[in-house]
């Protein structure tokens, strides 16, 4: 049989036909999957390519920022660079391909400490050499991670050279500037020597020239050379304080003073000024303050001897009023003045350096114009502020607050009792009778106010009846007088008249003109309330100003070295001295001076009770001398021995140089030109009735002892 004819082999066929069909249909279906996954995977890798495109992008957009700031950035696995851009590639002289792999590091020539910053990086900023030669770099350091979690150091840096020459520039600028305040403070301190020197001389001499007996032409003229000499003497120091303040040189004493004794002083020292002009100073002390308060007393002087002065000058007629009082925890100063006023637009103006109320060429008042910024400068210096307002009425109002606590166990003055007493006020004054309305109620007294004479007259008739009567000298002296005989009649049991010192002087006695006793103007306020009280008031006594009179006929006469080497302060110094009661004795140089002190210390020649001793002489200073007295007197020590009063005197009132002759062995520092006051109160302080030997000590010398 045929085998191709046979069933099985027709079913074979059959078979192998459907094996066939079936593997060409799988094939079909998997070329389908396969076309379309192959379409997908297309489109995939066109994402990719997107993608792949814009990565690029972004990284060539990413790198032309990065260069085109010009920060240099490196990463270093170890001391190996992994990446570096241009920037650092081109710090190192190198190109990008050449950088990565190697270990290249540029030379450190200087360093600055790091500065650690939140997140662990640091800050450093390095001095490197390189190919354009020496540049800082300021870095920022920190750890970056990469890849299969591991870390590299990655530094970013930014050139700083300009910044670091600018520096270097400001510093040397500010050496040069500190050299040029150094060379400046020299030269002021020269200067004020040199000015205060001649100074010196013709203050000193136009008050001997005043002692003398002269005709009112000549008294006209001394008084006038007095005038002048002092204004120039005021310039002078006005323009070392301020240069002083503006050096930042000034530093502020934290001591305990008595507030009021500070205001009755700068009083006193301006009242003359004030009364030459025929216009009132008038000072008030607010009920409540503490006595003792804690700063710098000198500098508070000078505050309101600046204010005060500055009103006189602008006031002429009327008068200036001092008021010290606490505002919120503050000291509060007010200077009040019945003056021209000051124009709105220019009140600001007035505290800047040079500057005046009237820039004019025309105006009448002549100065520098650094008096208001001093007292500004000092006052932002102890904290506080200042301004000025027009005054209700007419002139102008300074306030000055400053911070200064109350001293530890300062205690607020004791007032009398006056819850009865009733006083007349006899002033047409601006400010005084208001000060003394004042401090009569604060002790419970009433004070009722009569413009003049006429006024008061009709008062006393009014039915009211009065314990007291204040009779201000001002309404007139035929007036005033006339007023005591009415006052009389009404039975007032203290009728006081107020004088100014040159009043005193010419009215004579105040009981014979019918008055019960007097006081002194400015009035303070510890002096009423003792004339007024019937028995002493629980205050501390009070000694009336005085002028300072050329002898003390009760005073031992003292022996006085003065070592000066300019023959016309050594003239004033000796005369002055003579006229106080004294033998001076004229040392022309600093060792001429030891020689004197010496032999007067081994008993070769005459002793001394005060030695004033000029800073700079020839030969040796005046610190020199000073130290020198010192040694020997350490080298002589006994039971007896007590060390000789030395006073400095210089023309420079720098705070540096008085407490360089204290620190010498200085008792004292007086300034030049030499305040007569001054003197007569250390020649008070060292005298005592009976005569000593230096090397056999005295009981003047036992209570010197006691002073120091």
């Amino acid at each position: 049989m045929d085998p191709l004819s046979s069933p099985w082999a027709a079913v074979s066929v059959v078979v192998l036909a459907l094996f066939a069909g079936i593997a060409a249909l799988t094939l079909l279906r998997q070329r389908d999957r396969i076309v379309r996954q192959a379409a997908e995977l297309a489109g995939d890798v066109e994402t990719l390519n997107d993608r792949l495109w814009a990565l690029a992008d972004s990284e060539e957009h990413y790198r032309s920022l990065i260069e085109a700031q010009g920060d240099l950035i490196v990463r270093r696995d170890g001391a190996r660079i992994v990446y570096a851009n241009g920037a650092y590639a081109a710090l190192l002289g190198l190109g990008e391909a050449e950088i990565v792999g190697s270990l290249a590091q540029p030379r450190l020539v200087a360093c600055r400490p790091a500065l650690a910053l939140d997140g662990g990086a640091r800050v450093f900023d390095e001095c490197l050499a390189t190919p354009e030669g020496e540049r800082w770099i300021s870095w920022v350091e920190t750890v970056v991670p990469v890849t299969l979690g591991r870390t590299v150091l990655q530094r970013v840096g930014r050139d700083i050279t300009a910044r670091i020459a600018g520096e270097q520039e400001l510093v040397e600028a500010r050496a040069r500037a500190e050299g040029a305040n150094e060379a400046k403070s020299r030269f002021l301190a020269t200067v004020s020597h040199e000015f205060r020197t001649p100074l010196n001389g013709i203050l000193g001499m136009a008050d001997l020239l005043g002692d003398t007996g002269l005709d009112p032409e000549q008294a006209t003229y001394v008084r006038a050379l007095r005038t002048s000499g002092e204004a120039l003497l005021g310039l002078v120091d006005d323009i070392l304080d301020f240069a002083k303040v503006e050096a930042g040189k000034l530093e502020l004493a934290n001591e305990r003073f008595d507030l009021g004794l500070l205001v009755e002083t700068v009083s006193e020292l301006m009242a003359p000024r004030a009364q030459a002009k025929g216009i009132e100073l008038a000072a008030h002390l607010a009920p409540g303050l503490p006595t003792h308060l804690v700063g710098d007393r000198d500098r508070l002087r000078q505050i309101l001897l600046n204010l005060v002065g500055n009103a006189i000058k602008f006031t002429d007629d009327g008068g200036v009023g001092i008021r010290i009082g606490r505002d919120a925890g503050l000291i509060a100063i007010e200077v009040a003045d019945t003056g021209p006023g000051i124009p709105e637009d220019r009140r600001q103006a007035i505290f800047e350096e040079f500057e005046q109320a009237d820039n004019s060429a025309a105006r009448r008042h002549e100065g520098t114009g650094l008096g208001l910024a001093i007292v500004r400068r000092l006052a932002v210096l102890m904290g506080g502020s200042v301004g000025v307002e027009a005054r209700q009425g007419g002139g102008s109002l300074f306030r000055v607050s400053l911070p200064l606590p109350v001293a530890v166990e300062a205690a607020v003055p004791a007032l009398p009792d006056w819850c009865s007493k009733h006083v007349l006020v006899v002033s047409d004054a601006p400010f005084g009778p208001g000060f003394l309305r004042e401090t009569i109620a604060a002790a419970g007294g009433i004070a009722t106010l009569a413009a003049d004479a006429e006024e008061a007259m009709a008062r006393l008739r009014g039915g009211v009846s009065y314990d007291a009567a204040l009779v201000d000298q001002a309404i007139g002296r035929d007036a005033a007088i006339a007023l005591a005989g009415e006052i009389r009649a009404a039975g007032l049991v203290d009728c006081l008249i107020m004088l100014s010192p040159l009043e005193r002087r010419q009215f004579g006695s105040p009981r014979e003109a019918g008055f019960t006793g007097f006081l002194v103007k400015p009035v303070r306020a510890r002096s009423l309330y003792e004339r007024l009280s019937p028995r002493p008031a629980p205050v501390a006594p009070v000694v009336e100003a005085s002028s300072v009179h050329p002898q003390r006929a009760s005073r031992q006469r003292l022996s006085v070295l003065v070592a000066e080497d300019n023959e016309i302060n050594a003239l004033l110094a000796t005369r002055t001295l003579e006229r106080f009661n004294c033998a001076p004795v004229w040392a022309r140089d600093g060792r001429e001076a030891l020689a004197a002190i010496e032999a007067g210390l081994n008993g070769a020649g005459p002793s001394f009770d005060l030695v004033l001793l000029d800073i700079r002489m020839p030969e040796l200073d005046g610190l020199a001398v000073a130290r020198a007295v010192r040694t020997m007197e350490r080298d002589r020590v006994g039971p007896d021995q007590v060390p000789l009063p030395l006073v400095a005197v210089s023309a420079n009132v720098a705070e540096g140089d008085r407490a360089a002759a204290l620190a010498a062995g200085m008792n004292d520092c007086l300034a030049k030109p030499l305040d007569r006051a001054a003197l007569q109160r250390w020649l008070d302080r060292v005298a005592l009735p009976g005569a000593f030997r230096l090397n056999a000590p005295s009981p003047l010398r036992r209570s010197f002892v006691a002073i120091l």
